[in-house]
């Protein structure tokens, strides 16, 4: 008994903190990592300035926290697409059809991503977080590649890690464009796509 409710006690922390990171979100999209405290983040949502501060320790612990569990969510984004696909073509068509939409619906969150990864460089407390995610990513990218492979009846020429690095580059400036206005950057960005992945397999 002490066990079984020991553990809903857990569940129960495990809830409110994704609910408070979920809450915390927008603020971090919008202000970025070094505008953003747990003052501004309280101001912004229905939980006190306290209520962060007792599930959190700090803005690392939450911002972290934040960010692991929506890239874990998109660590999955492209997996209907490998799966459904019969033919490289529709494969192509599905993975930028998803990546786009991510491009044009969440540009603040991927922002966001890219602002933290920056941040590893200096702030040790997100450097395991973030090669986790990277590496999430990385596979992700990878299965795309070694379907459309599989599909198009070639092999893939580079490794995964370099498949990441090419694709995640594109859509790093095609996420650049977007947010400073460009109305093409999601076309850019399909172009691209499409001229590169034939070029990662022979």
């Amino acid at each position: 008994m002490g066990a079984a409710v020991e553990g809903r006690a857990v569940d129960k922390v495990a809830q409110r903190r994704s609910e408070l990171a979920a809450a915390a979100l927008e603020t971090l999209a919008e202000l970025g990592y070094a505008r953003t405290g747990l003052r501004d983040i309280a101001a912004r949502s229905e939980f006190s300035h306290g209520v962060l501060h007792y599930y959190f320790r700090d803005k690392v612990e939450l911002i972290t926290h934040c960010v692991r569990e929506y890239k874990a969510r998109c660590a999955t984004r492209y997996d209907e697409a490998v799966a459904t696909a019969t033919t490289a073509e529709d494969l192509v068509a599905g993975f930028l059809r998803e990546q786009t939409a991510t491009l044009t619906g969440e540009p603040q969150m991927h922002r966001l991503w890219y602002d933290l990864r920056n941040q590893s460089m200096f702030e040790p407390a997100f450097r395991a977080d973030v090669a986790g995610i990277d590496l999430l990513l990385e596979r992700m990218v990878g299965r795309v590649v070694s379907r459309y492979a599989e599909l198009s009846g070639t092999r893939p020429r580079i490794s995964p890690t370099a498949f990441y690095a090419v694709l995640d580059g594109l859509f790093q400036q095609a996420l650049l464009r977007q947010l400073a206005g460009d109305p093409e950057a999601a076309a850019s960005l399909r172009e691209a796509v499409q001229e590169v992945l034939p070029q990662l397999v022979h």
